[in-house]
């Protein structure tokens, strides 16, 4: 791993340490701080009374004990949920603490922020918006109000920005961009369109976050986003052969659930 070891290469914690904890959790995310991880992965999705959490599907069936839309649902029903026991325990052995409730309770955004803000050190997120939803533009509007109380919607230059906006929707990130210019933005690909093969991205979009798949099936498209001047996050790359082709190719950022188990192979612990 001697090229990965030269190249800096921030590790990511997908849904926090969401191999080890239940995703989105506060356990999740307090044991990707540990583990050392560069910054934190989470989705984001509103409420039906306004107040933004951290769950990736539209549903709450797959991740909690309850059911139905996320946009359907109020903060106060989400919070009578349980979002850790559909993970086994077996799964947290280094995480004995999250049977406390707190931990595996619905994590809203504005807590994440304070845990980072807590933490001691520079720990960057990499916050994405859900899309399609029934809220709209609301979504980035609201997230753009809660990263102001924060400080942290007006960096002085995008390259020192804590905080980037990712999504799929090209439409949500031009609405980013043109609130708040210095937000650093991220375009996530499942696959490259035929418009999109030289390189270049929608417009408002910063970052290149092409899936794991494309990095595999398509090593010289990561060439072709460097010539054109962007930066490359991946998702999710969790196989050690991933993480050497990732360095390999001099991405800028591997967005992982095995934050430790990266770090370790690039030799930073």
């Amino acid at each position: 791993m001697t090229q990965a070891r030269q190249h800096n290469i921030q590790v990511v914690a997908h849904r926090g340490a969401s191999e080890d904890a239940p995703e989105h959790t506060l356990a999740a995310y307090k044991k990707a701080i540990e583990d050392g991880a560069d910054a934190l992965e989470c989705d984001v999705r509103l409420t039906a009374d306004g107040h933004l959490v951290c769950v990736h599907d539209r549903r709450v069936n797959r991740t909690s004990n309850g059911r139905g839309a996320v946009s359907a649902l109020e903060l106060a029903d989400l919070a009578a949920l349980d979002f850790g026991t559909w993970k086994g325990r077996e799964d947290a052995a280094e995480s004995p603490d999250w049977g406390d409730p707190s931990l595996t309770s619905v994590l809203t955004l504005e807590r994440l922020l304070e845990l980072v803000a807590d933490s001691g050190r520079r720990i960057d997120l990499a916050i994405e918006t859900k899309h399609p939803t029934r809220w709209a533009g609301q979504v980035e509007e609201r997230l753009l109000h809660l990263l102001g109380r924060f400080g942290l919607d007006a960096p002085e230059a995008a390259d020192d920005s804590p905080v980037r906006i990712m999504s799929f929707s090209a439409r949500s990130l031009h609405r980013v961009a043109a609130a708040a210019p210095n937000i650093p933005t991220v375009y996530l690909m499942q696959f490259v369109t035929p418009r999109l093969r030289d390189g270049r991205l929608p417009a408002g979009a910063r970052i290149a976050g092409p899936g794991m798949r494309i990095v595999r099936n398509h090593p010289g498209y990561i060439a072709r986003l460097h010539r054109a001047g962007h930066r490359v996050h991946v998702w999710t790359v969790n196989e050690p052969e991933d993480v050497e082709l990732c360095a390999r190719l001099g991405v800028e950022a591997i967005i992982t659930n095995r934050p430790k188990q990266v770090l370790s192979q690039l030799g930073r612990l």
